[in-house]
């Protein structure tokens, strides 16, 4: 018994010793996790608050212990330092209480380092630590001097952070230790082949990844016998070491193919990934042959070309996902693709690719989840039938690119592929959550909405926009897909109204495009609370009408808004511009709103893009636009606004592009406007403004109108200041004086434009400096003296634009993009916003060329060239050397008093189309040259003293002409004037009929054309009392025509307004 009592005794000796003992460790981790707080929070945050003392440890968020002991074993702390407080340091020294730690993530923190270093030299007292999450901080390269101690890592993540320059071999030497370390995370640092020799010791790596590092630069720019060369291949060489290394991630640096060799003696890889680097030449398939664990494979996003042959790399039986995107690989698909029967993703979308899709290739792919092979050259006909029984597909992309507009920076080339879905009757496997089929000519002859996507409800994301497919509005699509976020039906041909399902309470869509239809009806007054997710809505270019349901105002989450191109009238509603507070973009361009500008009330703060051009807006411009201060476009024109200029505008200190023209704005140019220091476009034309020009500009401005106004004095030199200028219109105004001598010092202008003014003297020779300058226009003044002989030197079309964006305002700043994440996939698939294709806006030029005014915009622009020096008092004689201008469009030299023959080489200009030379004091015959002139359209000399035989009327153009182009020469002759030869025999006459005969005839006639046209009127009346659709189209042409009349004669009553005031004070002077 004694011998017992001694042994129990001993016993409850030894369970109080280590039950103090485990309390006492509980304190101290209690104890630490409190000063981690504290230092996290440093100085006044609020992260982390259920840490409070005197409650278990074990209780609080991001913290998991031991069940039997009740130790830390999870510190998961991951962003929990607010950002607002900066960059700070952790004391080391408080991890040491945590014994039985296995997991720490410190990541998205800002921690920049370590107070004390000591920490994680004393390796013993974290002896069981497998994982440690550094990322996204601001460590540097002194942290490998300590993570040599934890040698039972077995995941470190040092990924994004500061980390550069050559390493410590000291640090390194003890990465020997790391015996058990099997992912390894350095990727977005500034590593280089320096590093390779140390991470060759990790052994026991699986994992491995180095992105968005500066490996591959070593080289760069030395010759193949420099030594740094040597040191790019040894150390890759040094990998094969990593003989249980399976992944290996190297995207994103600057690697070329001389490296594929070492790579491809790592047998056991089965994940490589060498996306976004410089390898070029053709598929390396001999090359990562021997990897026949191979998994994964991605490519993507280098230079890699020539045609694609798999031959040897199709033996690869296990490789999963197979990603070539964004390479310039050519030819067809291979065959042998259907040999890679586990393969799960294939990625071979913008290339080169060309040929047909082969069903069978297609159907032999039995485990493919994610196909993308969009933005290729592929022809011919798929059958969407051969992707039946791909029970597992889930993502299917064969876009295809739609014409571009210049300046995009892409070929495009004729789409040939045809996608047909109704070819034979089929049942689908599949339940696809992406389907882009974005301009493949879907049902090409029957336009017909496939009707297989009937049966699949976890639709994702569905693209089948530019295809002219027809029928009605498919609103089943929304209510069969609960989940669908991004939907486009634009450009295609569907009509009916736009329906939301019924009870459609709530749609999880972020992207709706049905724009460029033929869509017609009023607005769900619910669609605000039916799509409140909605980021992306574009319903333009339809038929649209009535107001805008308040309802919208609930889209708070709104990005982008895009109704312009339709019937809506009534005014802005207050609630969209008090809601809707993350709009960026807002485009109501070309309805019918009327009322204010914009609502009075506005919360509209993010709002950088408005256009409310082409309405019926009116009164002076609302206080509301100035509640969005960050505006950088701002398209106010062709309203009805009246009053002075906003000098509130001048506050908008990003504003890029300004335009108010076709208006009533009255009063001078306000002197805040000098404050618009980025601004690139001006329009300010066809208004009442008055007064000087202001003597400040934007330096930056490339684009300025300022035409139709009533302003006056010279031209300042202020303008001469401003070297980015491409066009410059002050025509239609009262500007006084000569041109001034400045007038050259525009090393970038192209359009030119100073009719319609009081300009007098001469025309400088320094306008000849303008080497860029293809379209002139002078006419309407009061110029005298001859036409520079140097205008033969000038370009005029001649230097042909090479920089598309030359006509563009392009915005500056973020153009946004959103993703969508697949669960289960690596990759995402992005649906981009397009934003350039609503906020950058193309000039417009006004210029007279065959007796008309025309607007040229666009592509037209690029290649329109014309002088126009009519209605001055130039004399002398025509220079030859204006035939040297080969590439101009139109030339008019009409209501002058030149003199002098028509020069012979006119005949060189091979583009002109018009060509305008009358009301002059030209002598001497007409060049018979000139029939060579193909594509002259428009020709006048009349009014003249020519003389002689007009040229032969059966040669080119010039039997399109008319007596017209040659009256008021009398000594001209040959048709269409008057013979030439006085004796010549008239022809003779042909015989007649009898009256009788003839008034038999006419009763005919007259009895047909009016049953024909009896006939047409009833079945015209007929077609718009069945068909409702064609009856709106009909009433909404009338509705345009109506106000298109209305316009041109308010503007016709302007002009001649114009005119006459320029008259009335002509006279005066």
């Amino acid at each position: 018994m004694d011998w017992a009592l001694v042994m129990w005794l001993w016993a409850l000796v030894f369970v109080q010793y280590h039950s103090h003992g485990w309390l006492g460790y509980l304190d101290k981790e209690r104890t630490s996790l409190l000063e981690i707080k504290a230092s996290i929070n440093y100085p006044n945050g609020s992260s982390l608050p259920t840490w409070e003392d005197g409650t278990d440890c074990c209780s609080w968020e991001r913290i998991k212990c031991n069940n039997a002991t009740g130790r830390v074993t999870k510190i998961s702390l991951n962003r929990t330092r607010e950002w607002e407080l900066g960059e700070w340091y952790l004391n080391a020294d408080l991890l040491l209480s945590f014994g039985e730690l296995r997991s720490l993530d410190l990541s998205r923190n800002y921690l920049g380092g370590w107070v004390d270093h000591e920490g994680f030299e004393r390796r013993s007292r974290l002896p069981n630590l497998e994982l440690l999450d550094l990322s996204h901080n601001s460590f540097n390269a002194s942290i490998f001097l300590y993570l040599g101690s934890l040698s039972s890592l077995r995941t470190l993540d040092l990924s994004y952070n500061n980390i550069e320059g050559h390493f410590p071999s000291e640090g390194f030497k003890r990465w020997t230790r790391l015996s058990k370390l099997e992912h390894l995370d350095l990727s977005d640092n500034s590593f280089n082949e320096s590093i390779l020799p140390y991470l060759s010791a990790l052994s026991s790596l699986k994992s491995l990844s180095l992105s968005k590092n500066y490996f591959g630069l070593l080289h760069r720019g030395v010759d193949v016998e420099d030594s740094t060369l040597g040191i790019l291949y040894t150390s890759f060489e040094m990998l094969s070491r990593l003989g249980n290394l399976e992944q290996l991630v190297l995207s994103s640096n600057q690697l070329n193919r001389s490296i594929l060799p070492y790579l491809g003696a790592l047998s056991s890889l089965k994940s490589l990934d060498l996306s976004g680097n410089n390898l070029e030449g053709c598929f390396p398939s001999k090359e990562l042959a021997n990897l026949s664990k191979l998994e994964v494979l991605d490519l993507g996003g280098n230079q890699l070309n020539g045609f694609l042959f798999l031959q040897a790399f199709c033996n690869l039986e296990n490789l999963q996902e197979l990603d070539l995107q964004h390479n310039e690989l050519e030819g067809s698909l291979p065959p042998c693709l259907s040999n890679l029967s586990s393969l799960q993703l294939l990625d071979l979308s913008y290339n080169r690719l060309s040929g047909q899709i082969s069903s069978s290739l297609i159907s032999s792919l039995t485990m493919i989840r994610f196909l993308s092979l969009s933005y290729n050259r592929f022809e011919g006909s798929l059958s969407f039938s051969s992707f039946a029984n791909l029970s597992k597909l889930e993502v299917v992309e064969l876009s295809v690119l739609d014409g571009l507009s210049p300046g995009e920076d892409v070929i495009t080339y004729p789409n040939q592929l045809e996608v047909e879905t109704e070819s034979t009757p089929w049942v689908p496997k599949f339940q696809l959550k992406v389907l882009h089929l974005s301009n493949c000519n879907i049902n090409k002859l029957t336009g017909t909405i496939p009707s297989f996507l009937s049966t699949q409800y976890d639709l994702i994301a569905l693209d089948l926009s530019h295809n002219n497919m027809k029928g009605n509005f498919p609103s089943w699509l929304l209510e069969n897909n609960k989940r669908l976020e991004m939907l486009d039906l634009g450009s295609n041909n569907l009509a009916g109204p736009f329906h939301l399902p019924p009870h459609s309470n709530y749609l999880t869509a972020f992207y709706l495009d049905v724009s460029s239809n033929h869509i017609y009806g009023q607005l769900p007054e619910n669609i605000g609370f039916s799509l409140p997710n909605l980021l992306y809505l574009n319903m333009s270019i339809n038929a649209l009408h009535g107001s805008i349901p308040p309802s919208m105002g609930n889209m708070r989450e709104l990005y982008i808004l895009d109704l312009s191109r339709n019937n809506f009238s009534g005014e802005i509603p207050e609630q969209l511009a008090m809601g809707c507070i993350s709009l960026m973009i807002l485009k109501l361009s070309n309805n019918r709103f009327q009322g204010t500008v914009f609502p009075t009330h506005s919360n509209l703060t993010q709002l950088q893009y408005l256009y409310l051009d082409g309405n019926g807006f009116t009164g002076k411009i609302s206080a509301g636009i100035f509640k969005s201060p960050d505006l950088k476009f701002l398209d106010v024109g062709k309203n009805n606004i009246s009053g002075r200029l906003p000098a509130q505008i001048g506050n908008f200190s990003g504003l890029t592009s300004l335009s108010m023209p076709k208006n009533y704005l009255a009063g001078p140019m306000p002197a805040e406007y000098c404050n618009l220091s980025r601004l690139s476009l001006l329009d300010l034309s066809q208004n009442r403004i008055f007064g000087p020009i202001p003597s400040c500009f934007s330096l930056s401005l490339k684009f300025l109108h300022l035409q139709g106004n009533e302003l006056t004095g010279l031209m300042p030199n202020a303008l001469s200041k401003i070297s980015s200028l491409v066009t410059l219109d002050v025509s239609h105004n009262y500007f006084s004086g000569n041109i001034p001598n400045w007038i050259g010092a525009f090393p970038n202008l192209r359009v030119l434009l100073l009719g319609g003014n009081n300009l007098q003297g001469r025309i400088p020779m320094q306008l000849c400096q303008l080497k860029n300058v293809s379209i002139l226009d002078l006419s309407r003044n009061d110029l005298s003296g001859p036409i520079p002989i140097c205008f033969g030197n000038m370009t005029f079309g001649r230097a042909r634009v090479t920089d598309f964006s030359t006509f563009v305002v392009s915005p500056w700043g973020y153009s946004p993009s959103l993703s969508i994440e697949l669960p289960g996939y690596r990759i995402e698939v992005l649906v981009p916003f397009m934003v350039t294709r609503f906020i950058k806006a193309e000039e417009e030029v006004e210029f007279i060329t065959k007796k008309r005014s025309e607007t040229y915009k666009g592509v037209v622009l690029y290649l329109m060239s014309g002088v126009d020096l009519s209605c001055n008092q130039l004399t002398g004689e025509i220079p030859p050397e204006i035939g040297y201008l080969t590439a101009t469009h139109a030339l008019n030299l009409s209501h002058n008093q030149l003199s002098g023959p028509i020069p012979e080489t006119f005949s060189n200009l091979k583009q002109i189309e018009s060509l305008d030379i009358s009301h002059n004091r030209l002598s001497g015959e007409i060049p018979p040259q000139l029939t060579e002139l193909n594509f002259l359209s428009a020709f006048n000399v009349s009014h003249n003293n020519l003389s002689g035989v007009l040229p032969d009327m059966m040669k080119g153009q010039f039997g399109t002409f008319g007596e017209t182009s040659y009256e008021g020469n009398p000594l001209l002759c040959g048709p269409p004037l008057k013979s030439c030869s006085s004796t010549s025999p008239l022809p003779p006459s042909m015989p007649t009929t009898s009256g009788d005969e003839d008034d038999g005839y006419d009763i005919i006639f007259y009895i047909c054309f009016s049953v024909s046209c009896t006939i047409s009127f009833l079945f015209f009346i007929a077609l718009l009392y069945i068909n409702h659709y064609w009856r709106g189209l009909y009433f909404y042409f009338v509705d345009i025509c109506i106000y298109s009349c209305y316009y041109f004669a308010l503007d016709s009553y302007y002009l001649t307004l114009d005119n006459l005031r320029k008259v009335f004070s002509r006279s005066r002077a």
